[in-house]
């Protein structure tokens, strides 16, 4: 009934808690490091982390970028603005959309189903199993998922954006009678190298934190299948939010005020 003894048991649980994630990301990602690398493991987590994840994130880009189009063109019209509508267009997807959008996608699709894996074998005591035939579970389940969303998520992000821009530009040329040429000379004029440096350091940053959500909720999962569904709906919440927090302390460091 002490609400100040409440707060700090809730404090205290919260950095314990991170504690928990930071070792546990850690060791996953230098697991394969020491060897040996589960080559198989990687490619079959590549393969299904980065390339089926394609149509959603494919999907979700080009009708953001249709929708933005037409937020930027009737924003910008109260002000005669209408013309920059291609740089605003460009940026906001390169530096910020893009990115937060795709890994938001991942996270849903791919932390869930991390969390829903490992959490099974857990629970089927498979690790444990594995653990007696001298197969570190770090190496052959956390490592490959680690590595392969950190990796992939740059190249997924990378595809968002151009898909992006394209269904701005769909919109913009068709509906808003915009030049083809000239919509993309000024996006490839207004562009930096940093704007696409900032957004693919973004993804790669949110692939680590999404892989370590979801494979550490579910490697710490308890109590048979409710415990694993518990497992996999937190997983993705707490990717979410990492994603999200993350986004805004990446943004401070690599905008220039």
């Amino acid at each position: 009934m002490n609400p100040f003894a409440l707060t700090g048991s809730v404090a205290i649980d919260a950095v314990r808690e991170t504690g928990r994630m930071a070792d546990f990301g850690a060791r996953g990602a230098m697991a394969w490091v020491t060897g040996p690398f589960y080559w198989r493991a990687f490619f079959a987590s590549l393969v299904r982390i980065g390339f089926a994840s394609l149509p959603v994130v494919g999907l979700t880009a080009i009708f953001t970028g249709g929708a933005l189009a037409l937020n930027i063109y009737d924003g910008s019209l109260r002000f005669n603005a209408e013309t920059f509508l291609p740089q605003i267009l460009g940026v906001s997807i390169v530096r910020e959309l893009g990115p937060v959008l795709a890994a938001l996608m991942v996270a849903g699709r791919c932390s869930s189903a991390m969390a829903a894996e490992i959490g099974t074998m857990r629970v089927t005591e498979q690790i444990d199993a594995m653990s007696t035939l001298a197969v570190d579970p770090f190496k052959y389940l956390i490592a490959p998922r680690i590595l392969a969303t950190t990796l992939a998520l740059p190249i997924l992000v990378l595809i968002a954006d151009i898909i992006g821009v394209y269904g701005g530009y769909l919109v913009a040329v068709y509906a808003l009678d915009f030049s083809g040429p000239i919509f993309v000379t000024n996006i490839a004029e207004f562009l930096e190298n940093r704007d696409v440096y900032s957004g693919l350091i973004k993804a790669a940053v949110f692939g680590f934190l999404i892989s370590v959500m979801g494979c550490y909720y579910g490697y710490a999962s308890r109590g048979g299948a409710q415990g694993v569904g518990a497992a996999t709906r937190t997983a993705v919440v707490a990717s979410a939010v990492a994603v999200l927090a993350s986004n805004y302390f990446m943004t401070s460091l690599l905008v220039k005020v």
